[in-house]
């Protein structure tokens, strides 16, 4: 594995989303429009955007860690991550593996609805196939519950996987490896971070919806700061290598390095 170097317990939740902010807002038209497309690539296409959450997210941040060090940046970078499409789409796929369980778990909730609920005749023998139909969707639905609850702390382990792929090449497996090291050694941080960007979330659809699409690339911002705090140094020659002032984006970034 790569000697890469990761800081704990270094990530500013508070500051994290307000760089956030103050980055998605600095060029509002950019990332809205990215965060438009990112959305709808890996939202609006049911187990296909699971295929392209890997590269279509790393463009994402591609165009984030370019920005916060001030470099060009234009629409067209979001297609970044294509590049590295095969070790990128097989870590989003890893990474949404319980996610695309439980959507096809409540796939077959749905069905099993319509099955039961299908004007069957009022007869003993499809009453007892309601029951055990019911029966069934309640595990499953129980299932997918606890299912969420792993794949949120599944999805926060190997969250820094997609940029350190972009960043510094690894392979999927020493990627996820350092992503879950990394993370576990920064869980208060994350665990608050995503606090947050639940809170920003719900602002968002509260917004009359349209708040979703500036809380959208907000959030995926801040988690690329965070993922900054937590990786401080860039080892790819097509990033700057010199850090930012602490004051660059009017928070608390880069001032504990």
């Amino acid at each position: 594995m790569t000697n890469i170097q990761y800081q704990s317990g270094a990530i500013d939740a508070g500051g994290c989303v307000s760089n956030g902010w103050a980055l998605v807002t600095g060029k509002f038209g950019l990332y809205i429009g990215v965060g438009f497309v990112t959305l709808l690539l890996i939202g609006c296409i049911p187990f296909v955007g699971s295929l392209l959450f890997g590269p279509v997210l790393a463009g994402f941040y591609y165009i984030v860690l370019r920005d916060m060090r001030g470099e060009p940046v234009d629409f067209g970078m979001m297609f970044k991550g294509f590049e590295k499409f095969v070790p990128l789409m097989v870590t989003g796929l890893i990474q949404a593996a319980p996610s695309v369980v439980a959507t096809v778990l409540q796939y077959t909730v749905d069905l099993r609805r319509i099955v039961g609920s299908g004007g069957a005749p009022d007869v003993n023998f499809y009453q007892s196939t309601g029951d055990v139909l019911a029966g069934v969707s309640v595990v499953i639905v129980i299932f997918i519950i606890v299912l969420s609850l792993i794949g949120i702390v599944w999805s926060v382990a190997l969250q820094f996987a997609i940029p350190l792929i972009l960043e510094h090449d690894l392979g999927v497996v020493d990627a996820l490896l350092m992503s879950a090291k990394a993370a576990f050694s920064n869980a208060g941080g994350l665990i608050l971070l995503i606090i947050l960007q639940i809170l920003i979330a719900i602002l968002g659809v509260i917004a009359l919806c349209l708040g979703i699409f500036v809380a959208i690339p907000v959030i995926y911002a801040a988690n690329v700061f965070a993922y900054r705090q937590v990786f401080p140094y860039f080892d790819r020659p097509d990033f700057n290598n010199a850090p930012p002032p602490p004051t660059e984006y009017g928070g608390s970034y880069g001032t504990n390095y």
